[in-house]
């Protein structure tokens, strides 16, 4: 008897990189609503930038320790000493720019949950409070940024976020769900859609 054929994924799930695969399979494009997992998606997009998902996906355990379980009360007071001690961490992405980023960020992020009661209502608004389920069927249609990337990339640079060019706005918006940018020809497509 033929052993059963894997369910068809996205294009860039690769069948070689489990982590990738398990990703793409249980977290990407699943509606986030939960502040931490917010911010860790925002820190994890921006020590991607110029580097593969791949990469920080195999360095994402790392950065939890590092980064405290991604709380961002706890990231927002690490002070240049600690700083310093990260840059010599090789479990995470080495680049000052980047890690004084993400602490800056975690000062911008609690402000923006004063002002707005969370993060989650906060980026939210910029969908509409729903998910935009897509209908792409190869993954040269899939859009590298979005009019709403556009604006929460405009609204998070003006607020004090670094790391949060229109692209890395947009890799965030998909990881959390804000769009659903799975292939109709991938099994998550409906599966994704379902839980919006």
């Amino acid at each position: 008897m033929p052993s059963p054929r894997p369910p068809r994924r996205c294009d860039w799930a690769s069948l070689d990189d489990p982590k990738m695969r398990e990703y793409h399979d249980r977290e990407w494009g699943v509606p986030v609503h939960e502040d931490r997992r917010h911010f860790e998606f925002l820190l994890l997009e921006g020590a991607q930038a110029g580097l593969s998902w791949s990469t920080i996906l195999n360095k994402r355990d790392g950065y939890a320790r590092a980064f405290d379980g991604f709380d961002p009360k706890k990231v927002a007071r690490f002070t240049p000493a600690r700083v310093r001690r990260l840059l010599s961490d090789p479990s995470i992405v080495r680049n000052r720019r980047k890690v004084e980023s993400a602490v800056e960020n975690a000062r911008a992020f609690l402000k923006v949950q004063d002002e707005f009661g969370g993060f989650d209502p906060y980026c939210w608004r910029f969908v509409g409070g729903r998910p935009r389920t897509h209908r792409w069927r190869s993954i040269r249609e899939v859009p590298a940024t979005s009019p709403e990337s556009d604006a929460f990339s405009h609204d998070l640079k003006a607020r004090g976020f670094g790391f949060v060019g229109s692209t890395i706005v947009y890799a965030h918006m998909q990881a959390v769900g804000m769009v659903n940018d799975h292939l109709t020809t991938c099994f998550r497509h409906r599966e994704v859609a379902r839980t919006a």
